[in-house]
């Protein structure tokens, strides 16, 4: 499974926040998180738009935190000339 589980597993654990804290927040099941932090499936292209939105409101860090762990290597290679 993919790289979005990984990111947010880190993110979630370096500013303690919980997965039944983001499942809350983003107004689903506590399940569909586990799922994703334990690799088991991966969130579609439109709910990793809503794990950035809604990590902004918990923790704006963390958001960005995510989006360097989940897309870096894009973000790094856009900017190299």
């Amino acid at each position: 499974m993919g790289k979005a589980g990984k990111a947010l597993r880190q993110v979630l654990e370096i500013y303690g926040i919980s997965q039944n804290k983001l499942a809350v927040a983003l107004g689903i099941e506590r399940g569909s998180v586990y799922r994703w932090v334990h690799e088991i499936r991966d969130p579609t292209a439109e709910t990793v738009r809503e794990i950035v939105k809604t990590l902004q409101e918990i923790e704006p860090p963390a958001a960005s935190k995510f989006i360097e762990l989940y897309l870096g290597d894009l973000i790094e290679d856009k900017e190299q000339p």
